[in-house]
């Protein structure tokens, strides 16, 4: 049962949503909506995973991120005091931050909240677009590195498999997530379309591929200690 302020809060379990299904709910601003998928404490400053849908001309008043925020542009054009973040545009913003966001044209965001919390954390601003993509040692499977980090057990990529791509199993010690940017993939559990969010456990283990090619962001670890 889902308690009040809670949502897809047991991380033992694994969590599929095809997020097309999901409805926007307005946030406490307007002119910006939200499609939760987990949540832990506070409706509205607890640790949070969520898309979130800015309209044109929609702001958001000055706010502090006490433990950290990740955002990865899916659409649009998302803008700060630092500048403007377009498609494809990956941040990390480490505990402490604080902005005033707001988008001219309207943007889709896929958000993480309080999720990067630690000291020595890094602000990484990073353009996806121009990215450098790694081998990861199978035919048709490929990486584009956002962050890592040996300390709190993190590694957040982009994986790209091309169309016919198979890989072998996958053991996941540290539990992870996928959110399906482009295409589909499948695996012996199912099918995931794009703007699928998956979380899997730790110890879970899976073989994906994909028939027509898939773009997913892809975090292993991070998950509450």
């Amino acid at each position: 049962m889902i308690e009040p302020g809670e949502l897809n809060a047991d991380f033992e379990r694994r969590v599929v949503i095809d997020t097309k299904q999901l409805s926007y709910v307005a946030a406490p601003v307007p002119g910006v909506w939200r499609k939760r998928l987990e949540l832990i404490g506070d409706r509205e400053s607890g640790r949070v995973t969520s898309l979130v849908r800015y309209d044109p001309g929609s702001s958001f008043p000055g706010h502090d991120h006490p433990e950290g925020e990740e955002i990865l542009v899916l659409s649009g054009e998302w803008c700060d005091e630092r500048g403007s973040f377009s498609e494809g545009s990956y941040q990390l913003n480490p505990p402490g931050f604080r902005h005033a966001p707001f988008t001219r044209v309207g943007c889709t965001l896929f958000v993480k909240l309080k999720q990067y919390a630690g000291s020595g954390r890094a602000t990484v601003l990073l353009d996806t677009r121009s990215g450098h993509w790694l081998s990861r040692g199978i035919s048709g499977v490929t990486s584009l590195p956002l962050y890592y980090s040996a300390a709190y057990g993190e590694f957040v990529r982009l994986t790209r498999l091309e169309p016919g791509s198979v890989a072998p199993e996958v053991q996941l010690p540290t539990g992870e997530e996928i959110f399906v940017l482009e295409g589909a993939f499948e695996d012996e559990h199912g099918r995931y379309d794009q703007y699928t969010w998956l979380r899997m456990p730790s110890g879970f283990s899976h073989s994906p591929r994909s028939e027509q090619g898939c773009l997913m962001y892809v975090k292993s670890g991070g998950f509450p200690r």
